[in-house]
Order: C-alpha cells, then sequence, then structure tokens
C-alpha cells in the first residue's frame, strides 16, 4: 500500500472518474426535484470534468505537477456548464491550489486541498444553502481534516473521505425539505459523492466503488422522462436522427440497446403504436433500417450537425469582419428561433443557443464574446442555472465583459431598452439591470412528474403548470386556463404592458385566442405578442 502516488496515477484516476460520472449522469439528471424538463445537473457536471479529461489527456508524457494542476483548472473552467459545472470547477480549481507546494499526495497534502475547495467554492456562491453539493464538500473536507488527525494511510484516508460524502448526501434531505418532500437527495452532492468514490476507487485499486455498498443514496432517484433540447453541440456524431415510429411489436429496450451501438444521445420514447426515435450518429441508414423491420417510420429529420455548425460559426465570423468594430457589443442566452431574432433586432450582436435544458459552458460564452468585434462586452444569461458560467466568462474573457444577471429572455428584453449607446459599461451595466429588475417573469409548462406548488398543492404528472419568477403559482389542464390564472396572481391588473412570447409547438390559431382573452379580461393592459418559439414552454410573459 503505497504512501503516495504519481502524476500518472492522478491522471488516470481522473480519467476514470470522469467516465463513472458520463455513465451515471442519468442517476443525477433524474434527482431534479423542480417538476420542469431542466434535469441536467448529472449532465453538466459530466461536460464540465470531461473538458478537464481531455486537457490531461493532450499533456506529454512526463509532464509537472503544476502543469497537471493548470490543465485541471483550466479544463474545468472553460467546460464548465450550469451552477453544478461551475461549483464543480471551483471545487477542482480549490483543491488544486491546495495542492500547491506539496512535496507529495499524502494525507497531510489532501487536508489541504480539500479545505482550500470548500473556501473557494463557498466564495463562488453568494448565498451558500444547506443540503446541497457545497455541504457534501464540507462534509468531505472535515473527513480529511479527521484522517489527518487520526493519523490514517493514504488509502484509508480516501477511503474514509468517500463513505463520509455518501453519508452527506443521505442527510441532505433533514437539510433542505424540498428534497425530503419529494423523497430525493441533492443531485449535485450526489454527482460530487459518485467522482470521490470513482476517483479513489481506481486510485487504490479497490475491486469496486464504495457506492455499492450505499446504494440508498442513488435508488432514492424518482423515474423521470427527460428529452434533451438543442443537443446537437459537442456531439462526436455527425448526423442528428429524429422521426416516428409506427409499430405493434417495438420493444424500446431492445432498440435504446441497438441506438447505443449507432451514437450517442439515444432516445426511444412512447408506447406501442406510436414511439419517437432520436440518435446522434454516422450511419443513418442503418438506424432506419432497423427501425423499417420493425414497423412503419414518417416524419424523418436528419441533420449534418458538423455542417450546420460550421456555418453558424461561419456566418457570424463573416458578420463580425464586415461590420465596424464597436465601443460596447452584447452577447445574449436564449433557445427558440423568434426569441434570436428579437434579440438581435434589440440589438444583441451574438446569440448563443441554450436555456433550460442545455446550458452554454465558459468556452461558448468567450467564443460569442471574442465574435461581437467590440471592445467592451455586456452578457445577458438569461437563466440563473447560467450566471455562474457568464461571471466565469467575465472573469477570464481578455475583452473586458460584465454580466447584467437576467434570469429569462423577457428581462433581457427590457434591459435592451434601457442601453445608453453613449454611455460606458458601468453605467450601461447598472441603467439594464435596474430595467430587468422591474421585470416580472411568467413561464407556462407542463410538469413531468406527481410534485407540489408554491402553497403545498399537489401537481400531477402531465399538469400545466405556471411559474412565476421561480415560484409554482398556478396549476390547471390546459396553457389558456394556466396562463389567465398566472395573470391574476401576478396583479396583471396593474401593469402597463404585457410580452408575452409562443413556444415551439403552439398554434398560431391557439396563441390568437389566447392574446384575445386575455386582452379581454385585462382591457387596460397593452399586449405585445410575438412567436418567441423556445422549447419545453408554450408560453413565456413578462410584465412591467
Amino acid at each position: 500500500m503505497p504512501e503516495t502516488y504519481s502524476s500518472n496515477d492522478i491522471i488516470n484516476a481522473f480519467a476514470v472518474a470522469g467516465r463513472t460520472l458520463a455513465e451515471r449522469k442519468e442517476e443525477v439528471n433524474r434527482l431534479n426535484v423542480f417538476p420542469v424538463p431542466d434535469g441536467d445537473t448529472g449532465t453538466n457536471m459530466s461536460l464540465t470534468i470531461q473538458s478537464v479529461v481531455d486537457n490531461l489527456a493532450a499533456l506529454p508524457i512526463g509532464s509537472s505537477a503544476e502543469d497537471i494542476r493548470h490543465a485541471i483548472t483550466t479544463g474545468a473552467l472553460m467546460g464548465a456548464r450550469g451552477n453544478s459545472g461551475v461549483i464543480t470547477s471551483q471545487i477542482l480549481r480549490g483543491l488544486c491550489e491546495g495542492m500547491e507546494g506539496a512535496e507529495s499526495f499524502d494525507v497531510a497534502s489532501l487536508e489541504k486541498a480539500f479545505a482550500q475547495a470548500q473556501t473557494t467554492a463557498f466564495q463562488a456562491v453568494r448565498k451558500p444553502v444547506a443540503g446541497t453539493i457545497l455541504t457534501v464538500l464540507k462534509d468531505s473536507a472535515t473527513a480529511a481534516k479527521q484522517a489527518r488527525k487520526k493519523k490514517m494511510s493514504i488509502d484509508d484516508a480516501l477511503t474514509y473521505i468517500v463513505g463520509e460524502a455518501y453519508a452527506s448526501v443521505q442527510r441532505t434531505p433533514e437539510l433542505l425539505p424540498v428534497l425530503a418532500e419529494n423523497n430525493v437527495v441533492d443531485a449535485g452532492g450526489f454527482g460530487l459523492a459518485i467522482l470521490l468514490d470513482a476517483f479513489a476507487t481506481a486510485l487504490i485499486g479497490r475491486e469496486a466503488p464504495l457506492g455499492d455498498e450505499l446504494a440508498a443514496s442513488r435508488t432514492a432517484a424518482p423515474k423521470v422522462e427527460i428529452e434533451q433540447i438543442n443537443d446537437w453541440e459537442g456531439s462526436q456524431y455527425r448526423y442528428c436522427n429524429e422521426f416516428l415510429v409506427d409499430s405493434n411489436t417495438l420493444d424500446i429496450n431492445e432498440a435504446l440497446e441497438f441506438l447505443a451501438t449507432m451514437g450517442d444521445c439515444e432516445l426511444c420514447v412512447g408506447a406501442a403504436p406510436k414511439f419517437k426515435v432520436h440518435v446522434h450518429s454516422n450511419t443513418p441508414d442503418k438506424v432506419l433500417a432497423y427501425f423499417l423491420e420493425r414497423g412503419q417510420i414518417s416524419e424523418v429529420f436528419i441533420h449534418n450537425m458538423q455542417l450546420q455548425s460550421e456555418e453558424r460559426s461561419a456566418k457570424i465570423a463573416a458578420d463580425a469582419q464586415d461590420a465596424p468594430r464597436k465601443a460596447l457589443g452584447f452577447v445574449a442566452v436564449a433557445a427558440g428561433e423568434g426569441n434570436a431574432k428579437i434579440l438581435e433586432s434589440l440589438g444583441i450582436d451574438v446569440v448563443v443557443s441554450g436555456g433550460q435544458t442545455m446550458n452554454p459552458s465558459t468556452r461558448d460564452l468567450l467564443d460569442a464574446v471574442d465574435k461581437t468585434n467590440a471592445d467592451a462586452v455586456i452578457i445577458l444569461p438569461n437563466n440563473s442555472n447560467i450566471i455562474l458560467a457568464a461571471n466565469s466568462c467575465a472573469e477570464v474573457s481578455n475583452i473586458p465583459c460584465a454580466v447584467v444577471p437576467t434570469k429569462s429572455v423577457p428581462q433581457a428584453f427590457a434591459a435592451m431598452f434601457a442601453v445608453d449607446e453613449e454611455a460606458g459599461l458601468e453605467e450601461n451595466v447598472e441603467a439594464m439591470a435596474d430595467a430587468a429588475a422591474e421585470v416580472k417573469t411568467g413561464e407556462v409548462t407542463q410538469a413531468i412528474r406527481d410534485s407540489h406548488d408554491a402553497h403545498g398543492n399537489p401537481i400531477a404528472n402531465g399538469d400545466t403548470i405556471g411559474i412565476a419568477d421561480g415560484s409554482i403559482e398556478a396549476v390547471g389542464k390546459s396553457t389558456e386556463e394556466v396562463t389567465l390564472d398566472l395573470l391574476e396572481k401576478m396583479e396583471a391588473e396593474d401593469a402597463d404592458t404585457l410580452t408575452i412570447l409562443a413556444g415551439e409547438g403552439y398554434a398560431d390559431d391557439a396563441f390568437e385566442a389566447l392574446v384575445a382573452q386575455i386582452e379581454e379580461k385585462f382591457d387596460d393592459l397593452e399586449v405585445d405578442a410575438h412567436r418567441g418559439e423556445q422549447p419545453l414552454y408554450p408560453v413565456l410573459f413578462s410584465l412591467e
């Protein structure tokens, strides 16, 4: 049993940890407690770690400990997606900073590394919440300190820390009531425990992860169907294949096993006789042939993701090259062609595709900033789960950057109306933030599992729900019913203007009828209606 490990041992263990989390990310995703289709904690953490693994793999043999720490911290930062990914990147940064100057990977250096990780991660979150990934990190750091005091060997210390991490995960429902209400543990904390477990298992050479002895932490997850949207970026496969299958004999499990051999992002959902299939693959002919043998296919869409990405990048680059350099540029995150067009009409230079189910990374935002052709840039994340990545981008960008912490696209609309082209970066950020803060945002979507609203009333899987600035305030059976109810509860009669956006799949005639009902019920309200084409949310609106 060695008392220390080589740099190569550390790199290999990190690769195993990344692969393990990637394999188990859906377990983490299913722990989402908010009943909208945004269960992406596992995906975000996995993508963040994969960026680190890629950076480490690019290092030459014999790289120094300093080079390895740099590869880990830069890889984590550039690959960070969503709050969970950004916090994970800060944990890794702290671990690396804590290891600076250490002569060996021993218990003393482990204690110092975890202590620094706790400090760094907590500093990254303005209002730390008990019962989350930060709690699991704190308990892990305490375990590292106790291991040093007890004079444990490095192997025993790692095992002890992992055990305490899983125990901390199991305690998260005691600290965060919403977890207890939904009978789940914290997703981010569970993801961190998986990472620590896989890393320690690979380093020590255990036969199996400790997590197998603590299965309660992962079996508490409810089974939720989550369809990823806008997931064309980052796939190693070229073609995105989507189609419907009519079959009375199709076996979903067998179909999924087949799709897994064809590519990634595989989905086969539905029930006889209607199924929806989605997969990224380099061989769409084989995919179609398989399902043609088992039924009839229709509505076939095959997109060359590589060409789409290249064309999009080329257009952005060409537009930036032709345009004169600006004093101030703007980057916004949004999903939906309509929303992107509106943002561009208001002066946004680069719209980064993303939102609730696909959070852009720090690198994605940095690339967008570089394409603005501006001396300074303001970023509007338009989603609370993207604000930390936007802040990270602003911190490391070579171009002066600032973030207006918008949580919705309608807030971005209001912020852009407050821009003063004669003012500087700081003055505009202040004015835009003030304008965005005046906006009340409403969202209408469909619950993907049983839950409760903000007042404890039951929500059934499939119900239509209305969310007012993050709080579920309305529940019903139709988009129209819930939209009108939500507007009333948000005191629309006291507002001057309503901006309302129709989502992808919400028919024009239904949208027009809804607008007519709103105008009749709130006759003093000025209604500005547009097609946003955002996925998953048939209606988004703002009140000012």
